[in-house]
């Protein structure tokens, strides 16, 4: 049964992951056995993240490209299959937030998320979903959200891409399912990072919000992402295709407590 989950062999590339839930999933990856080509566009993030995968002993190796520049992605894709070898395994991962009241938000401000969130995946989609045409295999994660489904104040932008996001998941396993390629996603709940600590303290209203809301009764560990990683990565999931998986501890599954209980 472990075969299944096996990635021994393969070539995972996660966009954007330098730290927090990126950085969870590719050492999930890393652990069941791939090699892991890292992307971002912060030289220094870039290669503090490498070291540390580095030395967790995994096989790492980064690479500085904008995912939103199509040009540049073309080149680096080529670059990396030419350097490292085919990829195998695809995590679009690279994201950006900008939380401000939706009657307030800069039109330039709203594009960017746009760009990054949701014409990024399809940009580097469509280049490494290219190689794995031709080969008839491979695997593509797009990172979703809860607000792929879900909408809250001041993330108009975010909300917007991520349901878009959805949807392009659902129409790559569409067009790329006749080459064996299956494309799913993985939509984080709330999870415990360095940039929730703030509000992950005992009394805190959103920290109360979120335990209460929450059937898990808890923040997510970024290590929660792991596992479904591996199996979206994984022969495991040879015919699954187009599914978004909600890691978030039961939160889309209810709605939520009654006050006081």
């Amino acid at each position: 049964m472990h075969k299944l989950f096996d990635l021994t062999g393969k070539r995972a590339l996660v966009t954007g992951g330098v730290h927090g839930l990126g950085m969870a999933m590719a050492k999930g990856l890393a652990g069941a056995g791939a090699e892991l080509i890292i992307n971002n566009n912060e030289p220094e993030m870039l290669e503090k993240a490498i070291a540390e995968y580095k030395a967790d002993g995994f096989k790492a190796t980064g690479y500085v490209f904008d995912v939103t520049n199509d040009k540049q992605v073309e080149e680096y894709i080529a670059k990396i299959e030419a350097e490292v070898g085919p990829i195998d395994i695809l995590v679009n991962n690279a994201g950006i937030i900008k939380r401000v009241p939706m009657e307030d938000m800069e039109t330039a401000d709203f594009a960017a998320v746009i760009n990054v969130d949701l014409v990024g995946p399809f940009i580097v989609s469509k280049y490494v979903g290219r190689n794995m045409i031709k080969r008839q295999e491979g695997k593509i994660i797009n990172i979703n959200s809860m607000m792929s489904e879900l909408g809250r104040n001041t993330v108009s932008a975010y909300a917007a891409a991520k349901g878009g996001l959805k949807m392009l998941t659902k129409n790559m396993a569409t067009e790329w399912g006749k080459h064996n390629i299956q494309t799913n996603g993985i939509g984080p709940g709330y999870f415990a990072t360095t940039q929730t600590a703030p509000i992950r303290v005992d009394g805190h209203p959103f920290n109360d919000f979120i335990i209460n809301r929450t059937p898990a009764a808890r923040w997510g560990n970024p290590e929660d992402l792991a596992g479904s990683a591996v199996f979206l990565a994984s022969k495991a999931s040879d015919f699954v295709n187009g599914h978004i998986v909600y890691v978030d501890g039961g939160i889309l599954a209810t709605i939520g407590k009654p006050i006081g209980e």
